[in-house]
């Protein structure tokens, strides 16, 4: 997968890894306002590059993928890996894997596996799939309003169109099937690194199961509710606090 970089001068890393129905340019805001401090790893995640026909595959081959990419440039180990949303989830996974180590892993909004029978993950998949299905065949407006209660421009609109036109169904598919029951260790585990879960005030009752699943399965989780932001706001649109956390890890 291809993986921007920015700030290359820099010691130390930060991997960035964005939510679906975006690319990686979702931290075009943030990334000026880190690449003088820290070598800045962005991937496009397959099926979300505009660039190529990829599709997405799954939480855990993206995750183990990611890591072996980002080896391959001889760095062994990043300050922090930050993920919203999916994003989030490849970084659980990524911390699980142990592959690349980092000293603090971020999930912002990250999804985490559902706790419930097989057959009520297999209805909650078909319903987020038909919603995004609704999106790729010209909802977009009501998609992204049903996720997040922020206004969105007229320019925003045009982006989501364009990544719904881009996303296959597999892809969305995928996205949402794997996000919601990717393979996590069953009893409670402890990383190397220090483990955040950032949520917005906004978003609290919809990750309220995935809270408690960082509360029961990564016990030393550190949590931070941060105030007047919805779903995947802070990047695009409080840019400068996003930054002031990541630089005070």
């Amino acid at each position: 997968m291809r993986i921007f970089e920015y700030g290359n001068e820099n010691p130390e890393c930060i991997l960035l890894i964005h939510p679906s129905l975006v690319t990686w340019d979702y931290f075009e805001y943030v990334i000026p306002l880190l690449d003088k401090h820290y070598h800045l790893l962005i991937p496009a995640l397959p099926g979300y590059d505009l660039q190529d026909d990829s599709r997405f595959t799954s939480v855990e081959q993206i995750a183990s993928e990611l890591a072996d990419d980002i080896l391959q440039k001889g760095i062994q180990e990043v300050k922090a890996a930050y993920g919203c949303s999916m994003g989030g989830s490849i970084v659980l996974r990524m911390a699980a894997d142990g592959k690349l180590k980092a000293k603090n892993y971020i999930m912002d909004g990250g999804i985490t596996p559902y706790q419930l029978p097989w057959i009520l993950t297999r209805l909650i998949a078909l319903r987020d799939f038909g919603m995004m299905a609704i999106g790729k065949l010209g909802g977009e407006k009501l998609i992204v309003k049903a996720f997040s209660s922020t206004q969105f421009s007229e320019d925003d609109l045009k982006y989501a169109a364009n990544m719904f036109r881009h996303c296959t169904f597999r892809t969305l598919w995928n996205t949402f099937d794997s996000c919601n029951n990717y393979q996590m260790p069953k009893k409670p585990v402890r990383f190397s690194g220090n483990v955040y879960y950032w949520y917005a005030e906004k978003e609290g009752r919809a990750r309220d199961w995935d809270l408690k699943y960082m509360r029961k399965f990564v016990p030393d989780t550190v949590f931070k509710c941060f105030a007047g932001m919805d779903h995947g706001d802070m990047a695009l649109f409080y840019p400068e606090q996003m930054a002031h956390e990541l630089l005070k890890l």
